[in-house]
């Protein structure tokens, strides 16, 4: 038997498993998934696989739907959210073939590890860390309604500022004040320890949690820096312990970008670096900020392509909430030192040379990490292949506040999109630098841009509460 396989097969036994759950990734980056009895996993199971239907998870086949999902067993974990002792995986799609399966071109885990070889055949590097923050909102309570009689929603957090009456202790956090506030204020301390608890028992190395600007219930998670692949799979983790242990304790967790007005949103920044044969690709004592000419050409790949990202880092209408002004949310296409008003910050801390590095700031966690991961390494690649220097471009550096510009300053540089159509437009004109060495399939791509066209269509069509605010008695 595979040693791999067999080490599976003796966590069922030692930990007396009887289910086995494989997770599967939707287009739009959510789990789904199916579940056999332990007694059923065999090696013929993770050799043959399990047959699920592709266009039912939103992608674009030209093949027959009928696919097959292989789990890769270097995932295998327990399930602590599954009341009966349950393993899962997650794995890999493919088309079913003969003699052999081949992988599924538009599944996204096949696709950032094409992304990967594509980078080490370009002789670039060997391997991508990135270091994606995960902001999220906390809510005692969250509802909402889409009727033809009836659309609204709400949310409630006990220590939210507009509870300073109704709460009668006194433990209210003032609006855009929660920023690392300590307890009293701080009520989810031990609900953030103990999600950080069970990511590092499946081997995601955590930097530190604590409490974000949103007065209204947010906070963050940092995890430490990790291959490309493997940190898109953690990403999946990330994000299903931490709703599963909000539920846990009676709330409500949410990554959406903009969730409550006036406060703060919720970003993904994406720190990242590149090695080759170990040594970091990025660094130079001589350099800006002490990065090398490859990183300049990096980010000159993420600015000249960031319209086009959008659509992908930032792909729900509700993205474009948070890419306003005035909330520490980059708006700006540009680069900077220690500024997050541009939408490329260099961090002044990383003084190491295998930690020097930059953030792509726009992201948030609507995003499927397997094609968002992916996008970032294509485009930067790109900016190497292509020697796209930033600053000759003028995108910066911007060492100044972007923000506080006169009206005439800004009206000098380039916006990211203002729109979810916008970013979509920007796709349709620019994405050949994804399809580079077959990495994304077009296929996918188109089928990308129509299920979140429609998507505009459909909520463009809703009246909004704030309309009739505006708009009722004229």
């Amino acid at each position: 038997m595979n040693e791999k396989v067999q080490r599976v097969m003796d966590m069922i036994r030692e930990n007396d498993i009887k289910m086995v759950d494989f997770k599967m990734v939707d287009i739009n980056g959510q789990f789904r998934h199916v579940t056999i009895p332990a007694k059923d996993f065999s090696e013929e199971v993770m050799k043959n696989g399990i047959g699920f239907d592709a266009s039912n998870y939103g992608y674009a086949v030209v093949e027959k739907s009928d696919m097959v999902f292989i789990p890769d067993p270097d995932s295998a974990v327990i399930d602590h959210f599954c009341e009966i002792p349950t393993v899962s995986m997650v794995g890999n799609a493919m088309i079913i073939d003969y003699p052999e399966n081949r992988p599924l071109p538009q599944y996204p885990r096949n696709i950032v590890l094409a992304a990967e070889q594509y980078m080490k055949d370009s002789g670039v590097a060997d391997e991508m860390y990135i270091l994606p923050e995960f902001e999220f909102y906390l809510f005692d309570q969250v509802g909402w309604e889409v009727a033809p009689n009836s659309i609204g929603m709400s949310v409630d957090y006990a220590q939210a500022h507009w509870n300073s009456y109704n709460e009668g202790t006194g433990v209210v956090v003032p609006k855009q004040k929660n920023y690392h506030i300590a307890k009293p204020f701080d009520d989810s301390y031990e609900m953030r320890s103990e999600m950080c608890m069970l990511m590092e028992e499946l081997g995601i190395g955590i930097n530190y949690h604590h409490p974000e600007v949103g007065a209204a219930g947010q906070f963050e998670i940092e995890p430490k820096l990790g291959q490309m692949s493997k940190m898109a799979d953690a990403t999946m983790q990330i994000k299903y312990i931490i709703h599963n242990v909000a539920r846990k304790y009676g709330k409500s967790a949410t990554f959406m970008p903009k969730p409550v007005m006036g406060e703060a949103g919720n970003g993904m920044h994406v720190h990242m670096l590149l090695l080759k044969d170990g040594e970091p690709v990025f660094s130079d004592d001589n350099g800006y900020s002490h990065l090398s000419k490859e990183a300049h050409y990096f980010m000159g790949g993420l600015l000249k392509h960031i319209a086009s990202l959008c659509a992908i880092t930032n792909p729900s209408t509700n993205s474009f909430k948070r890419l306003v002004p005035g909330f520490e949310a980059p708006v700006t296409v540009g680069y900077a030192t220690s500024n997050r008003s541009a939408v490329i910050r260099i961090p002044a801390y990383a003084k190491e040379p295998k930690l020097r590095r930059f953030e792509l700031r726009n992201p948030d966690a609507t995003c499927n990490p397997y094609l968002c991961y992916a996008a970032i390494l294509m485009a930067g690649l790109d900016g190497i292949k292509n020697k796209i220097d930033p600053h000759a471009n003028g995108w910066g550096p911007y060492d100044m506040n972007l923000f506080h510009l006169s009206d005439e300053e800004k009206a000098k540089l380039t916006q990211l999109p203002t729109s979810l159509d916008e970013a979509l437009d920007a796709l349709e004109k620019d994405y050949e630098y994804l399809t580079e060495g077959g990495v994304f399939p077009e296929s996918l791509i188109k089928k990308f841009i129509a299920t979140k066209r429609e998507e505009c269509r459909a909520l463009a069509a809703i009246p909004h509460p704030a309309e009739f605010d505006r708009y009722y008695n004229l």
